[in-house]
């Protein structure tokens, strides 16, 4: 639940609570896009900068702030850290490459975009984007090689695949942190990201892919060896969930079957209790929305649907299942899985920051009275909720290059307009913010240097193929939000 301070920590006017507001930002971007700052610091100064010309104490600012960044870590940074727990024995144990190798081998010629948007819709339900980059890429540039489909048509579908999951569903930090700032309810937002996910992915990965390919050019790189000779991988660029050696030898023994080389040996946990693991918090979240939905309150069933699709209770049964369906038959001992699973939360710690400084400086804005500023003069021009949730979202993520810092402000600014709205209406607002979210990623933007640099490409032809397929997730994806706004 979102704080809500007792009163306002300022009594501005709106003139002064606009311009606090937009020098607040301003900063905030500044700091990322220009000075280069890491987002956690620039959200720090940004909440400070609203604060002060907001004309609050800093005292209160203070306490404003610190209380959005501890219930944004209470809501959202368990989750998140429960997701990257199954995400990492996902990735350690051999499942991923598991279930990739099985559909892609399934399948042949004109089937195989499709094959990999699926096989990436499907790993990038508990694995963060880049991570899912950094274990799809080889097998992209295996098929590419040993077929002549093509790069592009195999390698924007996979793209596609994972940008949507990342941006529109539940447990990634974007969505979860909308939810969070809107108190929308998960199981719904999971349910229409579900549904918005199915025809963006087509759009913005076989088909653009298949139209793209015939337009752009691309080389298929050299095969990338070693996990960590890959750009991004390993200490420095953070992809990594563990130390190998941690997980190969926890005592100092000889190693077991673990090594160093992504497609090594590995005991393949298989396919059917991978795909399983990796569904089964999805299913007890949507059971519970589904409950909700079609049981009257006080129902025992409905009752039980609510305690088992508890997004905390699901994530951590699914994390305990993934350790002996993925853990365990892969044939990691108990060491070797607690060291995948605590090997799992350093890479997250600056996603953490970032997700907690920005429920920081959401909760200024909140507190300050900008939200409430916004919320009327939407309403008094008559701005539908969602389309205003959208645009701002995509103004700051051109601006910042970040998805999450966008999603957690134009949720913060839009979260007075929430009150007033049903429950399906913002589970659709937090999904309009997640479209926005990912509109044109460019220059300042992480994920455009690695796709980038993964797929050989120069910065044109990485703005003619990864820049246009995210905003065309972004466009059809806003385009579903509004059409299911028609009937719910």
């Amino acid at each position: 639940m979102t704080p809500v301070a007792a009163e306002a920590i300022t009594d501005a006017g709106t003139g002064q609570l606009v311009l606090a507001a937009v020098l607040g930002i301003v900063v905030v971007v500044l700091l990322i896009a220009w000075a280069k700052w890491h987002p956690f610091l620039a959200l720090i100064l940004g909440s400070a900068t609203l604060g002060i010309v907001a004309g609050a104490s800093p005292g209160d600012t203070i306490d404003s702030f610190t209380a959005g960044l501890g219930s944004t870590v209470g809501n959202v940074g368990l989750l998140i850290a429960l997701g990257s727990m199954i995400g990492a024995l996902l990735a350690e144990s051999g499942g991923a490459d598991g279930i990739v190798n099985r559909i892609v081998n399934s399948v042949t010629g004109s089937a195989l975009p499709w094959a990999m948007a699926g096989v990436a819709a499907l790993i990038g339900l508990p694995l963060f984007f880049e991570v899912g980059v950094v274990l799809l890429v080889p097998i992209v540039l295996l098929v590419a090689r040993r077929t002549d489909i093509g790069l592009l048509r195999i390698g924007i579908p996979a793209l596609a695949g994972l940008s949507v999951l990342h941006g529109l569903v539940p447990p990634h930090p974007g969505p979860l942190v909308a939810i969070a700032n809107l108190n929308a309810d998960l199981g719904l937002t999971l349910m229409f990201g579900l549904i918005c996910a199915i025809p963006t992915v087509i759009i913005a990965g076989p088909v653009f892919g298949n139209w793209i390919a015939k337009r752009v050019p691309i080389e298929v790189p050299s095969l990338l060896a070693r996990s960590d000779d890959r750009p991004g991988s390993g200490p420095q660029g953070g992809q990594d969930f563990v130390d190998r050696d941690d997980v190969a030898n926890p005592a100092g023994e000889k190693p077991d079957v673990l090594v160093d080389e992504r497609l090594g040996q590995r005991r393949n946990p298989g396919f059917w209790p991978a795909v399983l693991t990796v569904l089964v918090p999805i299913v007890l979240m949507l059971a519970r929305a589904v409950g909700e939905l079609t049981l009257a309150e006080g129902n025992s069933v409905r009752g039980a649907l609510e305690v088992i699709g508890e997004p905390v209770v699901a994530l951590l049964a699914g994390l305990l299942l993934a350790m002996w369906s993925l853990g365990k038959r892969a044939g990691f001992d108990r060491q070797q899985t607690s060291a995948v699973i605590g090997g799992s939360l350093p890479p997250i710690a600056g996603i953490l920051l970032i997700v907690a400084a920005g429920g920081g400086f959401k909760q200024v804005l909140v507190d300050a009275g900008v939200g409430n500023v916004v919320a009327d003069a939407a309403k008094d021009a008559n701005i539908n909720a969602l389309v205003l949730g959208f645009l701002v979202s995509v103004g700051i993520r051109l601006a910042t290059g970040s998805a999450t810092v966008a999603t957690i402000t134009a949720a913060g600014i839009v979260a007075p307009l929430a009150e007033s709205l049903d429950k399906p209406t913002v589970a659709l607002l937090a999904l309009a913010i997640g479209a926005g979210s990912l509109f044109f990623s460019h220059v300042n933007d992480a994920g455009f240097w690695l796709v980038k640099e993964y797929f050989g490409m120069t910065v044109g032809q990485t703005i003619k193929t990864w820049s246009v397929m995210e905003t065309i997730i972004s466009v059809v994806g806003f385009a579903c939000v509004m059409l299911l706004s028609v009937f719910v």
